[in-house]
């Protein structure tokens, strides 16, 4: 009985080995087959096959021109050296050879020739026609050339932050800043593959079956900038910003009825194709979309807008200026510490009074205040084709019962907005009332060949055709007779509006001191409007009132718009008598604070 336990027990213990080992087995063969069935399939289908990547072409990018698109971002195809170390025969003469073709230190050269094991040592991108000459006359063993593909920007500098540039991102080579960033997808395409069998030594097989999948190109990308309007935007923008010492500048110029925008400057800028050897880079940002102020007179045309719109005003309505308001314990005072007494809406405009937009903005309240300027957009997003674009900030008008906010914001102080949105604000105007989308692609170019046009895109009527038609005739009376006569343009209604805006100080309390920004924003003609254009110079140093900064500026880039699209003069004018008023004077007494505790108060609180 025992003999027979014991011969059981060896029978069930190998029934149970063998068992286990069908279990290991099964185990291993469905992790071989299913669950790791791609990977060694890759491993097989390795030994026998070759993959090549295939690289799209990316796309290009252009700038609009009467004739021909202007190129802007492209393609370019240089060539790279490169050496196989062991097949040189005389590294030092090699070494010697090459640092005097291509400039560097012939110490880096015998480092890299030092292993001969390696398949290969880049030397230097990028080589210029002359080295490529010499490095071909040598005819050494060893030393290769082979094509590389560049992105390369022929015009430098222009349009710079609008354009980006393409860079690594320590990853792969992909867009950075500007178009090149936001529309990187379209532009870069997509990749396709190469593969074919190999035989033993890793050649191709000839008559075995090739897949290819040829991916796909970038677009091209047309923008709606303008060439020559950008190159003569720039540069007017840097005359005034060194005249004046100032710490930057930015213009935009827009097509009010369709909200393309035609050229878009800021100074300083950069070179895209030198973009390493920037120090600061703070300066790739384009700060048209990406940096906010707050933008002070220039902001009361939306005031006097919304008091039209809603017919609590009209040009000729009249109030009294005691020359400041009282608060909440605080005044509110006029820039220029006077006081107008009886004065219409239109000359609110002129003499830029804040005052007289407060007491247009207490007529409205302030929920229907707070309404208009949202309308007119501001606190959100333009959704321009651009990348960091920002909101803007008009949370102060949140808390309905904070009147001093109220006031301040009516004329452009405790709110900020972003150059963008405020000539699309005017834009608005100059359409009739009709707010647009800033549009920044014109055209796209797929690689089958066809053609897409971006249309135009209305985002909602802001205020009335007769609002508009009135607010425009108003503004025209701030070039003609008020702070805004260095802007005209003899033989055309120019309507625009001046605004010297001081900055916040980074602690959030109160405001620098001899800190200013002068802008001007604008349209023309008035009675057809072509062109919006704003001109934002921050802190100049020999003036501080926007009437001798931005609108000079703004003055040159009309006139140069009129002589460019062959816009022709409605108006008669005396040259005399208009060169007398653009050399008027600037108030000699600079911006300061226009909101000031009353001291009263403080001594209330003292006792």
């Amino acid at each position: 009985m025992a003999g027979m336990t014991f011969g059981h027990w060896r029978i069930y213990s190998l029934v149970f080995f063998v068992f286990f080992m069908a279990v290991c087995v099964g185990i291993k063969l469905y992790f071989l087959q299913v669950t790791n069935y791609k990977v060694y399939q890759d491993r097989a289908e390795n030994q026998h096959k070759v993959f090549q990547t295939l690289n799209p072409n990316r796309g290009e990018i252009y700038l609009s021109d009467e004739k021909d698109p202007y190129p802007v971002a492209v393609n370019r195809q240089m060539q790279m050296v490169y050496i196989v170390p062991k097949e040189i025969e005389d590294k030092n003469m090699v070494a010697e050879n090459l640092a005097g073709i291509l400039q560097i230190d012939k110490s880096m050269l015998d480092e890299k020739m030092s292993n001969p094991e390696d398949m290969f040592e880049i030397i230097k991108h990028k080589l210029i026609d002359e080295e490529v000459s010499q490095i071909k006359e040598l005819k050494i063993k060893g030393i290769y050339l082979t094509p590389e593909t560049f992105r390369f920007y022929p015009s430098g500098e222009l349009a710079s932050q609008v354009v980006g540039f393409v860079g690594s991102d320590g990853k792969e080579m992909r867009g950075m800043y500007g178009i090149e960033a936001s529309l990187n997808d379209k532009l870069e395409g997509k990749s396709g593959s190469l593969s074919q069998e190999k035989d033993t030594r890793g050649g191709w097989i000839s008559t075995a079956n090739r897949e290819i999948n040829p991916g796909e190109d970038g677009v091209d990308l047309i923008l709606t900038i303008n060439h020559t309007v950008q190159y003569e935007t720039e540069k007017i923008l840097k005359e005034t910003v060194e005249k004046h010492q100032a710490d930057n500048g930015t213009a935009i110029v827009m097509a009010p009825k369709s909200g393309k925008i035609l050229a878009m400057a800021n100074y300083p800028s950069f070179n895209p194709n030198e973009y390493s050897q920037v120090e600061d880079i703070s300066v790739f940002a384009n700060p048209a979309v990406d940096s906010v102020y707050e933008s002070g007179s220039v902001f009361k045309a939306f005031t006097m807008s919304a008091g039209i719109d809603d017919g609590k005003v009209n040009p000729d309505t009249t109030y009294v200026d005691s020359g400041g308001v009282h608060e909440a314990g605080y005044e509110i005072r006029n820039s220029d510490n006077k006081a107008n007494g009886k004065q219409t809406m239109t000359q609110v405009l002129e003499k830029s009074i804040n005052t007289g937009v407060i007491f247009v903005e207490k007529l409205l309240g302030n929920q229907k205040f707070a309404d208009y300027v949202e309308r007119f957009g501001f606190g959100t997003k333009t959704n321009v084709d651009l990348p960091g674009e920002i909101n803007g900030n008009i949370t102060n008008l949140d808390n309905l019962k904070s009147n001093i906010q109220f006031f301040t914001s009516s004329f452009g102080q405790g709110i900020s907005v972003t150059p963008l949105q405020l000539i699309n604000g005017y834009a608005a105007i100059a359409n009739g009332g009709m707010l647009m989308k800033p549009q920044i692609i014109d055209k796209i170019a797929y690689p089958d060949g066809h053609m897409e046009e971006i249309q135009p895109q209305e985002i909602k009527r802001v205020i009335t055709q007769d609002s508009a038609n009135q607010i425009a005739k108003m503004l025209r009376s701030v070039v003609v007779n008020g702070h805004g006569k260095k802007a005209d343009v003899p033989g055309y209604l120019v309507a625009g509006k001046t605004g010297t805006a001081q900055v916040p100080k980074s602690d959030g309390r109160g405001y620098e001191d001899g800190i200013t920004i002068g802008s001007f924003a604008g349209f023309a003609p008035m009675d057809d409007p072509q062109f919006v254009v704003l001109v934002k110079i921050y802190h100049p140093k020999d003036v501080q009132w926007a009437e001798s900064t931005a609108g000079p500026a703004f003055g040159k880039i009309m006139k140069f718009l009129f002589d460019y699209y062959g816009v022709e003069p409605t108006e008669s004018y005396d040259i005399n008598k208009l060169n007398q008023a653009q050399q008027i004077s600037e108030p000699t007494t600079p911006p300061v604070s226009t909101v000031v505790e009353e001291k009263t108060k403080k001594d209330k609180k003292k006792k």
